[in-house]
């Protein structure tokens, strides 16, 4: 990437990986944050940087499940069967390797925490499936 153009500039710093946290974060709850256009941006402008910003995305996106897994343990018990909670019920929290999924992953991550699952089991599963998926959106920025 030349110096001087508009992403350079965007992600000056630390500005670009603290931009890619809070998209991280805000990604893994119901918001919309584009985590994978930031990451891929970060790494374009400073591949340098790739370590930090894969572990920075991981740690934000995990963060966020984690904050999602809360809010569903905040939800009072009662008789309810959807289909991530029934998913959950039969893979525990291996099931939670799928916490990357758009819209699904944040619903497992509810049922976790509605379930009442150890949240240090489902950590390990979150950031394991958050790891890959980011580790495949460097792959392609190193491609592209």
């Amino acid at each position: 990437m030349p110096e001087g153009t508009w992403l350079t500039a965007l992600f000056t710093d630390s500005t670009g990986l603290f931009a890619l946290f809070a998209s991280a974060f805000v990604s893994a709850t119901v918001l919309p944050g584009a985590s994978e256009v930031v990451l891929f941006a970060v790494l374009k402008a400073f591949p340098e940087r790739a370590l930090a910003a894969i572990a920075i995305a991981t740690i934000g996106n995990t963060l966020g499940s984690l904050t999602t897994y809360g809010l569903g343990r905040l939800v009072p018990k009662r008789d309810f069967e959807g289909r991530a909670v029934a998913w959950v019920r039969r893979y525990g929290a291996w099931s939670l390797l799928l916490a990357w999924l758009p819209i699904v992953g944040d619903a497992l991550c509810a049922a976790a925490g509605w379930l009442r699952l150890p949240w240090l089991l489902c950590l390990p599963a979150i950031a394991a499936g958050k790891l890959a998926r980011y580790l495949v959106i460097a792959q392609a920025a190193a491609l592209f």
